[in-house]
């Protein structure tokens, strides 16, 4: 697919023709990477280089004030590319988006943060634990702080911490017994008891390198507690859509690598290709009315957020642009894989590594359950009861 038609600004633009000279070069360790459970170095590391990490970033801090709508395009082409990738770096592209629009910091350190960033700083926020589950559901996190004369002393152990070894920073949730309340701590990567458990070894986004975050009576400025639990959450996050935006693009992925074998594969039993074959061109028609779908819609949910005067609340176009996008991408890569028949099992062919990353996606938030409940709730009102 050609995406000429529907990018329309300078940034996404600029991103979509910088992407595309270094497409060839981030897909060449996909491979190895997946199989390795290694981090796509060399791809971050361009994309740091490049300032792709300031994306995000206002322009009054001096980064490149991209809108949600514009990160949702550029990071669906990058997930195209390499899904590990975009979906590492989409946590740092969210986690500034969230911070800066909102202003969740003290001015001073978001200030601090954005000199930290142009000097090659990542981010990410460090809040699933193995005991409480997803963090979406509420639950209160076992990690600890403790409060000294001098700030806080933090105990615990964080699961699911994508880009873990390339992070400089993480946003770490733990509960002060104190003042009984969650807070949040910056905790740079080279503070004293701070240790990566190397322990990642899933079956889908082997790339990320989500390995659990150790906390060993690690100590933290009183300047480093940031935000609280209750001050997070209180109006949609549209910066969340990079979850969705990259699943669109291993979708699409997917989409592409069935439509050139459809077009190239010629086994002797038919005259032609297996493109020619009516019961093949259903299926790659179903496939590219899914993919059509699902890329409009979430697409169209991020516009919004450009162009919505802040009187509309999208909680619901939001968390139903990640489901509807899971399940029908999920889709169009079972097709794609009928399509291309057995061979797409083959472990040299990267349709069973797309079906294996898009399955991950599942597990990302907004939890399924929980976004037709709380779509289901709007509907029908019980918020208002609550």
């Amino acid at each position: 697919m050609s995406y000429s038609a529907l990018i329309h600004s300078d940034i996404q633009k600029k991103w979509i023709k910088k992407l595309d000279t270094v497409k060839e070069q981030f897909k060449e360790k996909s491979d190895y990477n997946d199989i390795h459970s290694r981090f796509p170095y060399e791809n971050i590391e361009w994309l740091v280089n490049e300032g792709y990490t300031l994306l995000t970033l206002p322009k009054a801090y001096g980064g490149e004030g991209a809108t949600i709508e514009d990160m949702v395009i550029i990071q669906s082409y990058l997930g195209m590319i390499d899904g590990p990738t975009a979906l590492s770096i989409g946590w740092h592209l969210s986690v500034v988006g969230q911070l800066y629009e909102q202003q969740m910091w003290e001015p001073s350190m978001l200030k601090m943060f954005s000199d930290e960033m142009k000097n090659g700083a990542l981010v990410n926020r460090a809040i699933s634990e193995a005991e409480t589950g997803s963090p979406t559901r509420g639950a209160r996190p076992s990690t600890n702080a403790v409060e000294v004369d001098d700030g806080f002393v933090i105990n615990g152990v964080k699961t699911f911490t994508s880009m873990s070894k390339g992070l400089t920073h993480f946003i770490v949730s733990a509960y002060d017994n104190a003042r009984e309340q969650v807070g949040y701590f910056l905790i740079p990567k080279e503070t004293e008891g701070v240790e990566i458990a190397d322990n990642w070894n899933m079956m889908g986004m082997r790339a990320t390198e989500s390995h659990d975050l150790v906390l060993n009576d690690v100590h933290v400025s009183k300047e480093n507690f940031v935000e609280l639990r209750s001050a997070v959450g209180k109006k949609p996050n549209g910066w969340i859509l990079h979850i969705p935006s990259v699943y669109l693009g291993i979708a699409q992925a997917a989409r592409d690598y069935a439509i050139d074998f459809a077009k190239a594969h010629s086994p002797s039993s038919i005259e032609g290709t297996i493109g020619d074959l009516s019961t093949v061109q259903q299926n790659i028609g179903k496939m590219e009315s899914l993919l059509l779908s699902a890329r409009h819609f979430l697409w169209s949910t991020a516009a919004l957020y450009t162009t919505n005067d802040g009187d509309t609340q999208l909680w619901n176009e939001t968390a139903a642009s990640k489901i509807l996008v899971m399940n029908q991408g999920l889709e169009v890569i079972d097709i794609a894989m009928r399509i291309v028949g057995a061979k797409s099992l083959e472990m040299d062919r990267p349709l069973q590594r797309y079906y294996r990353d898009m399955r991950a996606g599942l597990h990302n938030p907004p939890m399924e359950d929980m976004a037709y409940t709380n779509i289901a709730s709007s509907v029908l009102g019980l918020f208002d009861k609550k």
